[in-house]
């Protein structure tokens, strides 16, 4: 029998989507180290039960408001039944009982923090160029979506008395909480390729080749939001495990020593065998990396590694169907990644033709693709590059410029129609600003409409 949403449900989910996201920030993640102890873990439950649900209530709202017929495509619909199911599992999870003891020693900095071994984190200063209630969803009398009034002290991290041990309880909510993480993320895998599905039902209903600007805006405020969701779900459900499997490199899903030159060879080796088997080809073109090899930082490796593949594929493709398959040796696709004061840019190059200067708007519009018939929508092959198509659904780019720019970053194109094209990644601003942005999920459509400039400090980066 499948999931359907109650109209009270439904009502608990308008209600909570009147109220704005909380930001939460890389720094924030990151302090957590190597080490979190239980109760860093439950406050941390606490933030993201209450956090969650207003997040997943903004999408829910968003895909019922959708214009022209798009809310009632069968697959949009399946997707707002998943948000709407993974927003009640949250809510309905069962809190533990805990004494006031324990109660206090949650609510107390440890002893090592009010000794100075902690240094706390300044607020976000707010950017003067963002509004400040950007999306619309506005503030109700101050609360959140719990109806507690937020506080600056509402942070997903937070130093706790870690002298003594902590309740059995504590553990198995902190257990249960991951594991009920854990059954919305693998429910939400298929949600880019769903919501792919729905908008052909909607183009193939209306008659029409292109979205137009509205779908657009949604679309990238909704995968941008996504992004941000499963951060924060993969994040904890990382932390919980890594509190009995630690690697010293990692803080939850953050790789504080991301080697560049790693994951573009594992890139460019990924895209390489798609290319061949797509193809046919006995050997893809080559591509040369030039990276220096001792190049790291802070980052999410799975991020990187999709943006470099998605990339690397469009331009393998470029590069075959321009020169023809039967082309004995291809030209060199260069890959070139520059470190600056300030950023780490990857350049990549190929002789793929380029594209006409009317058409390069197109490219970052979903569904736009230049494959005759788009293939098959199979749910589950974003979750491995080697079930990857090679083209056909028109969202490589556009999702690839939306990682890019969630941590900051950016994605840009330049085309020499005939030669070349060049994709060049900006991925981190290098220097430790004391100005941070107010930005968190929630607002996603203040980032993609930011001036150039506004999004790139990096680990202060709001979620």
């Amino acid at each position: 029998m499948s999931w359907k949403a109650s109209e009270r449900l439904m009502d608990t989910i308008r209600h909570y989507a009147q109220f704005p996201a909380t930001g939460v920030s890389l720094r924030q993640m990151v302090q957590f180290g190597d080490k979190p102890s239980t109760g860093t873990l439950f406050r941390a439950s606490q933030f993201l039960s209450e956090e969650l649900p207003i997040r997943l209530a903004h999408r829910v709202r968003e895909l019922e408001d959708l214009p022209d017929g798009v809310n009632d495509m069968p697959s949009v619909i399946k997707v707002k039944d998943w948000y709407a199911q993974s927003f009640e599992e949250i809510t309905q999870l069962p809190r533990p009982n805990l004494d006031k003891e324990t109660r206090d020693r949650l609510m107390k900095p440890s002893r090592h923090a009010l000794m100075g071994g902690y240094q706390q984190l300044s607020e976000a200063t707010p950017n003067p160029s963002i509004d400040e209630d950007p999306t619309g969803w506005g503030h109700t009398n101050g609360t959140n979506g719990n109806g507690k009034a937020k506080s600056l002290s509402r942070r997903y991290y937070a130093t706790v008395d870690d002298s003594g041990a902590w309740p059995a309880e504590l553990h198995l909510y902190n257990q249960r909480f991951a594991q009920t993480l854990h059954k919305i993320k693998r429910r939400h895998d298929g949600v880019v390729t769903t919501m792919a599905q729905g908008i052909l039902e909607y183009k193939r209903k209306r008659q029409r080749l292109q979205i137009d600007s509205t779908i657009q805006s949604f679309l990238d405020r909704f995968y941008m939001s996504r992004i941000g969701i499963r951060m924060l779900l993969g994040q904890h459900i990382a932390l919980t495990d890594q509190s009995h499997h630690r690697d010293p490199t990692y803080v939850g899903v953050i790789c504080t020593k991301t080697n560049v030159q790693d994951l573009a060879q594992e890139a460019i080796e990924n895209a390489r065998f798609v290319c061949e088997d797509h193809y046919g080809l006995f050997e893809a073109p080559k591509v040369q990396l030039v990276c220096n090899p001792n190049l790291d930082f802070m980052y999410v490796p799975g991020h990187l590694s999709h943006m470099l593949f998605e990339t690397l594929k469009n331009s393998l493709r470029a590069v075959v169907e321009t020169h023809g398959m039967d082309k004995q040796e291809f030209p060199v696709t260069k890959v070139i990644v520059a470190e600056g004061k300030e950023d780490i840019t990857i350049k990549i190059s190929d002789e793929g033709g380029g594209i006409p200067r009317s058409a390069i708007p197109l490219v970052w519009t979903y569904m736009y693709t230049t494959v005759d018939r788009t293939p098959n929508l199979d749910p589950d092959f974003d979750k491995s590059d080697f079930k990857a198509p090679m083209a056909g659904f028109g969202y490589g780019l556009p999702i690839s410029r939306l990682y890019a720019r969630y941590f900051g970053g950016d994605l840009k194109l330049i085309s020499m129609e005939g030669p070349s094209l060049v994709m060049r990644k900006r991925l981190k601003d290098k220097q430790r600003r004391e100005v941070t942005e107010r930005k968190q999920v929630g607002d996603a459509e203040a980032v993609l409409n930011a001036p150039p400039g506004n999004y790139n400090h990096g680990e202060d980066r709001q979620l």
